[in-house]
């Protein structure tokens, strides 16, 4: 079986009355390059366990099951989980799930997957990294194919147009790199858009407390709720309890070496921990 050719993905599909969705992000791969690009950059071996979203017809599964020691992989698709079930039926290395991507636990836990490994599905793709920023014990590597734009906005650095609440997010947790850009010829059927492969290393610094994430999340999300405006303006919506009887928010960034004028894409990652942690002081002061 060689689903790296159109034609054996045709048929495939239409033995099992699967038209590609565009809701689900179901565009497979089939260039045989790509695939080896994208197992060869993943660093396996077979100490790995690895998620894998959205299979689809297993291409990258089989590559992921020659190099890692286990593979967990998640379809959405009746049709295609079935599929998978009975092209690997038999495979003790793979554990297979019927469920949606967005309902799944991404913290990385004893015995299970410590690495992500994934064509992510369009639809699906960013709030998939987002959780995965957000965990308390996120993945050691995510090497993902995602859109174009979305892999610029997880490597924007500061001052670029692109940067937004992804971006950091991402840098907070991760070292990002681009690794390949991806045609749309590579998939079927084609995308509109281009893809890129994205690695992102996790940060060998402590992983934060509960209470510092939910503070580096919140600040940031109020913040980029209002990312056109200066981050004074944007920090006089925090909430009321945190900055009340003390200085003005002018004042009171000034006092963190921050500019009150700079808007939220201009800042780094070290600025924003800095940030949330004086919020969060002001609001437990």
């Amino acid at each position: 079986m060689n689903l790296c050719r159109p034609t054996e993905v045709r048929a495939r599909l239409r033995e099992l009355g699967v038209r590609p969705s565009r809701a689900l992000g179901q565009n497979f791969l089939i260039d045989r390059h790509i695939l080896d690009l994208l197992i060869d950059a993943a660093e396996l071996s077979e100490r790995d366990t690895v998620l894998e979203i959205g299979p689809g017809l297993g291409t990258v599964t089989e590559g992921l099951l020659a190099r890692a020691g286990g593979v967990l992989a998640v379809e959405k698709d009746a049709r295609l989980y079935e599929f998978l079930r009975r092209r690997f039926a038999g495979c003790e290395r793979l554990q297979l799930r019927h469920a949606d991507a967005l309902d799944l636990d991404y913290n990385v836990r004893p015995g299970g997957p410590d690495k992500l490994v994934s064509n992510l599905p369009y639809a699906v793709g960013s709030r998939v990294l987002a959780e995965c920023f957000l965990a308390a014990a996120p993945p050691a590597l995510l090497l993902v194919t995602v859109q174009d734009e979305v892999a610029h906005r997880l490597a924007a650095p500061p001052g670029d147009a692109a940067r937004g609440l992804l971006s950091v997010w991402a840098q907070w947790r991760y070292e990002v790199r681009p690794v390949k850009r991806v045609s749309p010829t590579c998939f079927w059927p084609a995308p509109e858009v281009g893809s890129t492969i994205v690695r992102l290393r996790r940060r060998a610094d402590p992983a934060p407390c509960e209470a510092a994430r939910a503070a580096f999340r919140d600040v940031t999300r109020l913040a980029f709720g209002y990312r056109r405006k200066q981050l004074a303006n944007a920090l006089a919506r925090a909430p009321a309890a945190a900055l009340s009887g003390g200085p003005s928010p002018e004042a009171w960034l000034r006092g963190l070496g921050l500019d009150p004028r700079a808007r939220p894409e201009d800042l780094a990652v070290a600025d924003w921990e800095r940030l949330a942690q004086a919020l969060a002081a002001a609001a437990g002061g």
